[in-house]
């Protein structure tokens, strides 16, 4: 069992300018089969959760801790927390021109593993996967991103995130830009992955539509750089009827 611990995390991101404080003093838990949903208006610091955690140089942690099964993550490199068992499914994923989707998986793997699969067995791996996210064939061949559209991006996140099998995964915005059909199948690959691997969600995003698919176990409302409350499943309805207004304005007094 895996358990990803925030402890009263403050960051602020560099600018020009300086630094300017987004995340206020975040404290959640993230345990093995669990799914916890983070939701709030633009302009939260919900992305910016997500990029501290995975570690991007952008952002500068102020104080409090992040702990993996006993592990010091903000001590790690990007790639350490990769083969701890960290996993980003980004909002906005990268184009990699010249390099094939099934060079980069398989490359990706070799690094976590620390050995590269052998080719037969990875081959029917990927397919498999790739069946299992609607995904035609010839897409290994493509380059990475490379023309996609936002529902391939998206399944290509999904599909790296099967294949790598992390402990925690953290998925930014996963639902924005897909149609019906493809949320659909994208949070099939989720729950699947959940599943099979026994692993932790982190569920960012704006709207209740995906969590039609994907039932959390735990609801943050994500507020100014903190979580200003917390609930089960039920939290999220009352989001989609109410707003976060109300949660806006006692954040605001």
């Amino acid at each position: 069992m895996s358990k990803l611990t925030i402890t009263d995390l403050q960051a602020s991101v560099i600018t020009d300018e300086g630094e300017t404080p987004i995340l206020r003093g975040v404290s959640l838990v993230v345990e093995s089969g669990k799914t916890n949903a983070i939701m709030g208006p633009n302009g939260s610091g919900k992305s910016t959760l997500a990029y501290v955690i995975a570690g991007h140089p952008k952002y500068t942690v102020t104080s409090g801790a992040i702990d993996l099964d006993g592990e010091d993550v903000l001590a790690m490199s990007v790639d350490e927390r990769a083969r701890a068992g960290l996993f980003l499914a980004m909002q906005y994923p990268v184009e990699i021109p010249g390099v094939s989707v099934s060079n980069f998986l398989r490359t990706s793997i070799t690094a976590l593993r620390g050995e590269a699969p052998k080719l037969r067995t990875w081959t029917k791996d990927m397919k498999e996967a790739m069946a299992g996210l609607q995904m035609d064939p010839a897409f290994s061949s493509r380059n990475v991103n490379e023309g996609f559209s936002g529902g391939e991006k998206k399944r290509h996140e999904i599909l790296q995130m099967g294949l790598m099998q992390p402990k925690i995964a953290i998925l930014d915005e996963t639902d924005s830009g897909l149609d019906v059909d493809a949320l659909k199948v994208v949070s099939e690959g989720v729950n699947r992955f959940k599943n099979q691997n026994d692993a932790g969600v982190l569920l960012i995003t704006h709207y209740t539509r995906i969590l039609r698919y994907i039932e959390p176990d735990v609801v943050h409302v994500f507020v100014d750089g903190k979580i200003v409350a917390t609930g089960g499943p039920e939290l999220a309805e009352v989001l989609e009827a109410d707003g976060y207004e109300s949660y806006t304005a006692a954040a605001r007094a």
